[in-house]
């Protein structure tokens, strides 16, 4: 849920968090999955919400969470990549930069950890928590085994040892004994960071807080517990009065989260239906991040009754794999190989068996392959050999084979490909997530900034007349009253009544419910020179070329007319005519193409 929250939401409650609970260390609020569902679903710009909530909370640390080398993305990127994002971020407004591996391999973190350092910012390096290190038969993950990750992040260069414990698993005896260890260990600052998937964290927050951390994690109580992190106000309130009391004002705490609660109605559609903390986390690990998307996975493959198989089936591969660290992109490779089993009907005999030909998910063989690095005790060999089938794996740093970037060759073909100047902060998401900023920055050429939009609109459309006001940034308010809706049209168009500020408008929308009997005119593609669109509405009243006619630039291809004005479509190139898309006398929307150039 945290991850479809608008920046409409989080911008209006900013200066409340800055004026009534200004003793908090950070608040977490970019970085991870955010940066991609900001443009993916919610069409934002991740760079302007991060600037944005910079702004009004000039008082408050914030944080960030950094895959290391992958960046916000799910794949391992050039060290230049990497370097240029963190370098972005912290001019945007992160303070603290979270930085943790996927596989727990501090090699993949240097790059990450030196880039953050290089800009004056916090580099809070994270130790991935996983396994028990209590249980005495858990000896690949034992106390030894997070001691020395940290001391070797803390050489590093480290400013501070963050504890990662992204599926909850971290259980109160060993939140303080690994609290314990680390503090005798290592001079800097330690970070718990725990989920409250199992329903007990807090306990573990608190014997963490026993032992001396420094600081933690939480989560406003209304979007607190379940895959969510702990309750904030009921932490604060177990403090009280004793050796290590918070200092925060638990009716301030109260009041966000009476905020937060009316907010959370408007995400309904998007909430789990996980109502009760799960101890089945124990046996399968999967982070909290993953947990409900899996689920939600398994339904939409019609496996929603055979949860329990799929959680099995994702503990087996995890003990099939080398007992890996789970947390994105190792989880999604764990994912994807658990799911194709359960639905695949495949055993773990079978996967294993070299006589079995299996379909391995191009994530799982991108893993074995080592391209997000090496794990803790390596690879499998066995099943290494049979899903690489004679592929040579990578056994260095994936990000040293990996060539840098030409940054402005990239730019060159982002502009291009969205038809006009990206800045640097758009550069840095094109280059995590090419197709996704692109895809937005079309979107976005269409709609407009859709980030000050009041959440129920954005997701759910407007009531038969209900009025809205849009406060634009630096500009005016909008206010818009919608009037109504005619029937589709044969093109599959509906015409929209509203009213912009008391005049009425109209405009005609897409009706996706509807099958269209007069498929609607083909628009010009932005940034392709082949093609010529319509610069207005209007009607073709003379038509100069034909298919297979050669033009020169500045000769007149047509003539269209608006408001009794006529306007000369000219030839922007030399070149053949490949095809006319129109007729003398058809009546055209702006953009509508009119020739395509061979």
């Amino acid at each position: 849920l945290a991850t479809r929250v608008r920046s409409y939401d989080m911008l209006a409650v900013a200066d409340a968090y800055a004026r009534l609970v200004p003793q908090l260390l950070s608040v977490e609020c970019w970085g991870g999955a955010t940066f991609d569902v900001a443009m993916r679903f919610l069409h934002e710009c991740p760079w302007r919400r991060l600037t944005a909530l910079r702004e009004r909370m000039p008082n408050i640390l914030t944080q960030m969470l950094l895959r290391a080398s992958n960046g916000v993305g799910y794949k391992n990127y050039a060290d230049n990549v990497v370097i240029h994002f963190v370098e972005q971020a912290a001019d945007a407004g992160v303070d603290i930069f979270r930085i943790f591996d996927s596989l727990n391999w501090v090699e993949n973190m240097r790059i990450a950890i030196d880039a953050v350092a290089a800009t004056g910012k916090i580099a809070e390096a994270a130790i991935c928590y996983t396994g028990n290190l209590s249980d005495p038969r858990c000896t690949k993950y034992d106390l030894k085994y997070y001691v020395k990750m940290g001391k070797q992040l803390e050489a590093a260069g480290a400013h501070v040892l963050g504890i990662k414990d992204m599926a909850g698993l971290c259980r109160p005896q060993a939140a303080r004994d690994l609290v314990r260890a680390l503090k005798q260990e290592v001079a800097i600052p330690i970070h718990f960071h725990t989920h409250d998937t199992s329903g007990i964290a807090a306990a573990s927050v608190l014997a963490a807080v026993e032992a001396g951390v420094d600081a933690v994690d939480a989560a406003v109580d209304a979007m607190s517990g379940l895959t969510s992190q702990p309750n904030l106000g009921s932490i604060v309130e177990a403090l009280r009065h004793g050796p290590r009391e918070t200092g925060l004002d638990a009716d301030a705490i109260r009041k966000l989260s009476h905020y937060w609660d009316e907010v959370r109605g408007n995400y309904l559609a998007f909430e789990s239906e996980e109502r009760a903390g799960a101890s089945e986390v124990y046996v399968h690990g999967m982070p909290g991040g993953q947990y409900t998307n899996l689920r939600e996975q398994a339904r939409s493959l019609g496996l929603g009754e055979h949860w329990p198989e799929v959680a099995q089936a994702y503990a087996e591969v995890n003990d099939m794999f080398g007992d890996i660290v789970k947390v994105t992109p190792s989880s999604k490779v764990v994912g994807d190989m658990a799911l194709m089993m359960v639905t695949s009907g495949l055993t773990r005999a079978a996967v294993e068996d070299p006589a079995v030909d299996v379909a391995f998910p191009e994530s799982v063989v991108s893993f074995f392959r080592g391209d997000l690095g090496q794990p803790p005790g390596g690879f499998p060999q066995a099943l290494q050999n049979k899903i690489l089938a004679g592929e040579a794996p990578i056994t260095v740093r994936p990000g040293s084979v990996i060539p840098p970037v030409d940054l402005a060759a990239a730019r060159a073909e982002a502009e291009h490909k969205v038809d006009r100047h990206i800045s640097e902060h758009e550069l840095a998401s094109y280059l995590m997530y090419p197709e996704v900023f692109v895809d937005y920055a079309h979107t976005r050429r269409m709609y407009g900034d859709l980030t000050d939009l009041p959440t129920s609109v954005f997701f759910y459309g407007m009531e038969l007349g209900e009025e809205i006001s849009v406060a634009l940034d630096h500009g005016p308010t909008l206010v818009i009253r919608y009037l109504g809706t005619n029937e589709h049209h044969d093109d599959g168009m509906r015409t929209v009544y509203f009213e912009l500020n008391g005049q009425p408008r109209t405009v005609k929308v897409e009706d996706k419910t509807q099958t269209a009997s007069k498929p609607p005119r083909a628009k010009a593609e932005a940034g392709n020179a082949r093609h010529v669109g319509a610069p207005m509405p209007g009607l073709i009243a003379q038509i100069n070329v034909r298919a297979g006619e050669e033009v020169a630039k500045g000769d007149a291809l047509m003539t269209i007319e608006a408001m009794k004005m006529q306007t000369s479509i000219r030839a922007e190139r030399d070149g053949r005519i490949a095809e006319v898309a129109v007729q003398p006398g058809a009546q055209v929307e702006s953009k509508d193409l009119l020739v395509i150039f061979e």
